[in-house]
């Protein structure tokens, strides 16, 4: 057990587990260590992460500005016979004093996993555990499968995360029946392809999360956009955040433009562009032909240096749509597997997606491979 609750009774400060999961990084922190009071947890965990912030960096906390690093996990035992672990995901903004959690984080499952493993929540007999987390967020159940080593968790291994240096034992993630895991419905909209107020053609789809999709002809992006350059463009930047803001009521996650602009993690806008030669964040090449198309997101309004993992997800399952925006854009899928371009490198995603004669459209299950490593265990100042 990992656990540091009897370190102190200061009711300023929580036991917590500093952790990286896939290209994301936050606290993992014990539902009954958090109060149960939500407003008096969420001022907790904004003091702890260093937000707000008007300077955009988190220096005061244990963020670093970026939404990827303003994380928290809030994990207990399930109670559920379908899972082992229950797992709240919450964002924390970092320049608004707000704590989001309408959405999941699929990179930091594969720390909830790891977290689960070495907690003892799980049996570590044999090669893998195999850990069954319940996400509150999303209603949904996602199996990991990670990586044991005379007992206890393997750490090392070969597996390479793009945008992550070094390498680690390969966390393997199963999302089952990801479809309308936010709105309820896989198409919230009821179509593949609707058209913005402005003209541009944009998809709605809800699969692990809730996305908005476009073409980089459509806003003027080019594929081998840096983040910066992005983040730069401020016309562009503000035509994106309308986008997502109109796309955000059109599927029912915001009643109005003004609570879409002040609740920004969903939906995700992601600008889809067809196979693209792009310099990484790292300075090497991407070539094209290691893609079956490249993507920049949008997420709590930033441009994200790599893809969110449920975004990923979505993006794989929209691409097994006819006539949305990412089938039209990406070569077609292999194998249910889509290899997504992104800043920081090549992820590779699997999506089974069927056609159901009863529901129709069924997303049965997506599938990636993560690394974790928790960074820092202790007692973190949340006062």
């Amino acid at each position: 057990m990992h656990r540091a609750s009897s370190v102190s009774t200061d009711t300023s400060t929580l036991p917590a587990v500093f952790m990286r999961g896939g290209t994301s990084r936050g606290l993992v922190i014990h539902a009954t260590d958090l109060p149960a009071d939500a407003q008096t947890r969420d001022a907790m965990l904004l003091r702890a992460m260093g937000s707000p912030d008007s300077f955009g960096r988190q220096l005061n906390g244990m963020g670093s500005g970026s939404s990827s690093t303003s994380k928290v996990c809030v994990v207990a035992p399930s109670q559920r016979k379908d899972a082992d672990v229950d797992y709240t995901f919450l964002q924390v903004r970092i320049d608004v004093a707000r704590v989001e959690s309408r959405g999941n984080c699929g990179n930091m499952v594969a720390a909830v996993a790891a977290f689960a493993v070495d907690e003892g929540w799980v049996s570590t007999e044999g090669e893998r555990a195999r850990v069954r987390i319940y996400n509150t967020n999303t209603g949904r159940l996602i199996h990991a499968r990670v990586p044991l080593r005379n007992g206890a968790r393997e750490v090392a291994g070969d597996c390479v995360i793009p945008g992550v240096s070094g390498t680690g034992a390969a966390i393997a993630l199963d999302f089952l029946e990801p479809g309308g895991a936010i709105t309820g419905a896989l198409l919230p909209t009821g179509k593949c392809l609707d058209n913005a107020e402005d003209g541009t053609p944009m998809s709605c789809v809800d699969a692990g999360n809730a996305c908005v999709f476009v073409r980089d002809v459509a806003v003027g992006l080019r594929g081998d956009a840096h983040p910066d350059a992005i983040a730069a463009d401020r016309p562009l930047m503000a035509r994106l955040l309308a986008l997502r803001a109109e796309a955000a009521v059109r599927m029912g996650i915001a009643a109005d433009r003004t609570q879409a602009e002040a609740e920004r993690m969903i939906p995700y806008l992601v600008v889809v562009s067809p196979p693209t030669t792009a310099t990484t964040l790292e300075g090497s090449t991407l070539h094209a032909d290691a893609m079956d198309g490249s993507v920049r997101v949008i997420a709590s309004g930033q441009p994200h240096r790599a893809v969110p993992l449920t975004v990923a997800l979505c993006t794989a399952v929209a691409a097994a749509l006819p006539d949305t925006v990412v089938a039209d854009g990406m070569r077609p899928q292999q194998a249910g597997q889509l290899r997504l371009g992104m800043p920081s490198g090549v992820l590779t995603v699997h999506a089974d997606v069927r056609h159901d004669a009863v529901r129709g459209r069924r997303v049965v299950s997506g599938g990636f491979e993560r690394t974790a490593r928790w960074l820092m265990r202790g007692l973190v100042n949340a006062g």
